[in-house]
């Protein structure tokens, strides 16, 4: 009896060393360059046959990420003292959430500046009444981090591509009814982020 417990131990472990083997085989295939610049045209509306995108180095993240910059052409314009503003702003919210996080954060107030219902400038934005935490309690004026300023950069770029998401909160603190009555569309860290 002992032997035969032995040997089918022996068996589901062989057969689970196999099935491990090929599944992270399998997921270890490297895309080919032209399913990526096909997935990146599409998620960022780019036409494929644009020479700049089609000659981007994909090894290169931070190649990538400057053609991408340079071919987009509808990029609100914004001044340096709106980018260190920004960027003190992602700084003050978003400290200590994932890069994506404060990516996001930087693209809500991008995303209002554009809104209707919203003040037409980035400090406009940021100083309306009650709209961010860090202007009343005066941690905007914390120098902004390296994270924050290029979490503005890469907001600026995909701005208004993904989605118009124009509130963020945190689930654990926020305190109004009314902001909970928001669709939510995506959840990064401990920011829900909403339309």
């Amino acid at each position: 009896m002992k032997i035969i417990f032995v040997f089918l131990m022996t068996v589901i472990v062989a057969i689970g060393s196999y099935t491990a083997n090929k599944v992270n085989a399998e997921a270890n295939v490297p895309n080919q360059s032209g399913d990526v610049l096909e997935l990146l045209c599409v998620k960022y509306g780019f036409n494929q046959s644009e020479d700049k995108i089609k000659n981007a180095c994909f090894e290169d993240e931070a190649n990538l990420f400057m053609t991408l910059k340079e071919s987009r052409d509808d990029e609100l314009p914004i001044s340096d003292e709106e980018k260190d503003l920004l960027a003190q702003l992602v700084h003050a919210e978003a400290k200590g959430e994932p890069y994506v996080g404060k990516v996001a954060v930087a693209e809500v107030v991008l995303n209002r500046v554009e809104h209707e219902e919203f003040p037409d400038t980035i400090e406009e934005v940021i100083y309306e009444t009650n709209a961010f935490e860090p202007v009343l309690n005066n941690s905007i004026n914390e120098p902004a981090d390296q994270d924050a300023y290029d979490a503005v950069e890469e907001a600026l770029v995909y701005q208004g591509i993904e989605d118009d998401v124009v509130f963020f909160y945190n689930p654990e603190t926020a305190t109004s009814d009314w902001i909970f009555s928001r669709e939510v569309v995506k959840i990064i860290g401990n920011h829900a982020f909403a339309i």
